[in-house]
């Protein structure tokens, strides 16, 4: 047997339980969700009945109904401001933690334990009481500043933004894990020898750090914008559920709803790895082109 196909059924019998777990408990469901999102369906004393309805369910989520679409719209525009705060706050708090201090392993217990205890049920009802708001946001008048100096288009995902800071806090700890994963596997001694070059901290962190974090950097990326799509306190989902249980709309149109948003939540994460992959693709071109430069300089 050939050491390719060894890797082969090593790797498939690591992702076996997932993948058995996908066919047995997934799979079936998935197909259900999407079928469903193509029908009306009735719930009805004899049990549940459904309709074939072709398209319709998704022709009136995107062109007619007047909620559904502002709300991804606004609820995207502030995702897509959270995500780079939530990335680069996680990346300086890893930082920190992993300087040479004592007590390391309680910083990083401190940063995880609001990820444990933040279920579903405990942090909507947190929200619902404002513990998930700061107070001298709106004391200070932060948010009517940020309204008379920026348009409305701009000033309120920035406004949901500053308002949801503790949710930030909150949803940094495994960002904050993957980081000091990251930093704990770059070498040691390439530091010690930039040291002794003479590199200062800045250049060191620019030159060592981040091209050493950049894989850790997109899978942070990438799981961060599936957790703030889909987490508790999301109001599209909020949305979704509200048909859900209405007469007039049902599973049907909900589930039609579901598969949108799922569809713009792939269609964001392939913007994110393509733009991802497309610089650094760009960055070790320029570097091959360099070395050629720097070979044939050397051969002339």
């Amino acid at each position: 047997m050939t050491n390719q196909r060894k890797n082969t059924l090593t790797g498939l019998l690591f992702i076996s339980p997932w993948l058995i777990g996908f066919l047995f408990f997934m799979a079936y469901p998935i197909y259900s969700s999407l079928k469903m999102s193509f029908e009306k369906v009735f719930i009805t004393p004899d049990g549940i009945k459904s309709q074939f309805i072709k398209l319709d369910n998704y022709q009136y989520a995107l062109f007619k109904d007047p909620y559904f679409m502002d709300e991804v719209f606004n609820f995207t525009k502030s995702v897509i401001i959270m995500v780079p705060i939530v990335v680069i706050f996680s990346m300086i708090v890893a930082l920190l933690i992993n300087q040479p201090i004592k007590m390391k392993g309680m910083f990083r217990a401190i940063f995880f334990l609001p990820v444990v205890i933040s279920s579903g049920a405990v942090i909507t009802e947190l929200f619902a009481q404002g513990a998930g708001t700061i107070p001298m946001v709106e004391q200070y008048g932060i948010v009517s500043m940020i309204k008379d100096s920026l348009g409305p288009g701009l000033a309120d995902p920035i406004i949901e933004v500053i308002q949801k800071f503790i949710l930030i806090l909150w949803f940094s700890g495994v960002q904050i894990l993957i980081f000091l994963a990251g930093l704990q596997k770059i070498n040691r001694s390439i530091y010690e020898a930039a040291a002794i070059d003479g590199a200062s901290p800045w250049e060191t962190f620019w030159k060592i750090t981040l091209p050493g974090l950049k894989p850790f950097i997109l899978v942070n990326l990438i799981y961060t914008t599936v957790d703030l799509f889909t987490n508790s306190v999301n109001d599209v989902i909020k949305l979704i559920k509200e048909n859900m249980f209405k007469i007039e709309t049902g599973f049907g149109y909900a589930t039609a709803l579901s598969w949108i948003y799922q569809a713009l939540i792939l269609l964001i994460l392939l913007v994110i790895v393509f733009f991802f992959r497309n610089k650094e693709g760009e960055r070790e071109r320029k570097l091959g082109y360099r070395k050629q430069r720097t070979k044939r300089g050397t051969v002339s």
